[in-house]
């Protein structure tokens, strides 16, 4: 249940400003939540941005294939009414997320069935270029680009008051016609992403930074575009992850512009080659042969990209002892995942809900704790699940614990009972979406499916076959 807030219910300032360092989802989604509570909200980008849905300079990750979990879908859709049809319009895809999309866990395919939890697939600009275009068009916004906050300033008793900006244009020092501007607001978000300076911030204003938390994965994806035509597949998406004898893996996802995005992805000196032919034989190699027969029927329109995906970081602010007033960091500033798990955009999507009821429940001092309290909460769960999957591989460093390890065992016996259960399935594709809590994989009911015993099991991988019956039906 979305918990829904309006002007009328919050600590509403019509003469407040607010303004949010960076325009990608996060800060998009914060500015949207931000309208509620202030009169005025800016929010800043270096980049120039797009409107046509293409990807951006300061938003590398753009080329490659993202996922918007269900639970993103639902708060997405309730900050801005009407957006899911809109981006269907444009080509979205829509589909059951576990009925339409074929999931392969430890090489195991996850029984597919009908159920409630629904999902998009499109293209990162796209949706990114959408959230645009509908914050700007909100009363009291203003999209400065080409600007970049160079730091928060402070006024009497060390509480944040404004930004610092760069002159206006690229480059990011004074000079002539490019004089620094400060910038007062009654709150700053900080939603710069993964090469935020928020550490740097901290330190210059006199405040000890976050303790952190670093899982590197050695990472790479490489991606490439399909052209898609009616009949390529019977499924919306098809998601092969990595397991531990095959650190491989790869998904494909129907796109906007009648294309597949395909990301495929390696650790450490095991990657996806750049030249057509190699990425192509990659394909061949992973656990399951599902997306390498689907690529084998598809026409490339683009060549293959590469990109090194950065270490993990979780940016423990919730445990500091001080922290100064009219701040907050929000996204990406606040933990990068390891993309492959596809849960950075959701977890946006659930932080700008618990920052739209902290300010629902009285803005002003103390809003950066009560926030950084819940976002902690949410951050757990995904945290947990991409860190613990991360901790299967030996090339990745890192604390392995008696909980990581038994955790882990754990689940892999999970998707040996999803292969043939679809309510086992469908328990671990809720706490996935962020719509149940991880607890729910230890239910009673869940448990006992998992625990059955299961002679002969082997990893499957069916290429094709018709969908289960309706009988398979799984409840949300």
């Amino acid at each position: 249940m979305i918990k829904r807030v309006t002007r009328t219910t919050a600590e509403t300032r019509p003469d407040g400003h607010a303004v949010v360092a960076g325009a990608g989802i996060g800060g998009l989604l914060a500015a949207r939540v931000l309208t509620e509570t202030f009169g005025r909200v800016t929010v800043i980008d270096r980049d120039e941005l797009p409107d046509q849905g293409v990807p951006r300079r300061g938003v590398p990750q753009g080329h490659h294939a993202h996922g918007l979990l269900s639970r993103g879908c639902e708060i997405l859709e309730d900050l801005f009414p009407g957006l899911t049809a809109d981006l269907v319009a444009a080509g979205a895809t829509p589909c059951d997320i576990q009925n339409d999309v074929r999931w392969y866990n430890d090489g195991r395919r996850l029984r597919s069935a009908p159920s409630r939890m629904r999902g998009l697939t499109v293209s990162r600009p796209r949706l990114e270029a959408s959230l645009l275009s509908r914050v700007a068009a909100l009363p009291g916004v203003t999209i400065l680009e080409r600007r970049e906050v160079v730091e928060p300033i402070t006024g009497a008793g060390g509480a944040v008051t404004g930004v610092r900006l760069a002159g206006a244009g690229r480059e990011a020092g004074p000079g002539p016609g490019h004089e620094p501007e400060d910038l007062p607001a009654d709150l700053v978000v900080n939603a710069t992403g993964r090469g935020n300076r928020g550490t740097e911030w901290l330190r210059r204003l006199g405040y000890e930074p976050a303790p952190e938390e670093r899982v590197d994965s050695r990472l790479v994806y490489v991606s490439r575009e399909y052209r898609r035509r009616p009949g390529d597949a019977e499924f919306v998406a098809v998601i092969v992850g990595h397991t531990a004898a095959v650190p491989r893996g790869g998904v494909a996802l129907s796109g906007e512009g009648d294309r597949w995005l395909v990301t495929l992805f390696g650790m450490g000196d095991d990657v996806p080659p750049v030249d057509p032919d190699g990425y192509h034989r990659f394909a061949g190699r992973l656990p399951v042969p599902d997306l390498h027969l689907l690529l084998e029927r598809l026409e490339p329109l683009t060549e293959p990209r590469l990109m090194r995906i950065p270490v993990s970081i979780r940016r423990r602010y919730e445990r500091l002892d001080r922290f100064p007033e009219g701040y907050l960091v929000f996204g990406d500033a606040l933990c990068q995942f390891n993309p492959s798990y596809g849960q950075g955009m959701t977890v946006a999507a659930c932080e700008a809900a618990a920052l739209r009821e902290c300010l629902a429940d009285g803005g002003g001092a103390g809003l950066a704790r009560r926030f950084f309290d819940r976002a902690a909460r949410i951050i757990d769960v995904p945290w947990d699940m991409s860190v613990g999957g991360d901790l299967r591989f030996p090339s990745v460093e890192g604390p392995r614990t008696l909980r990581t390890r038994l955790l882990n065992r754990y689940i892999s016996r999970l998707h040996v009972a999803a292969e043939a259960d679809p309510v086992v399935g469908h328990a671990f594709l809720s706490v996935a979406n962020l719509q149940a809590p991880p607890q729910h994989l230890m239910s009673p009911g869940v448990l006992a499916r998992v625990l059955r015993p299961r002679a002969g099991r082997t990893p499957t991988s069916p290429p094709a076959g018709p969908r289960p019956a309706a009988r398979d039906h799984v409840p949300a």
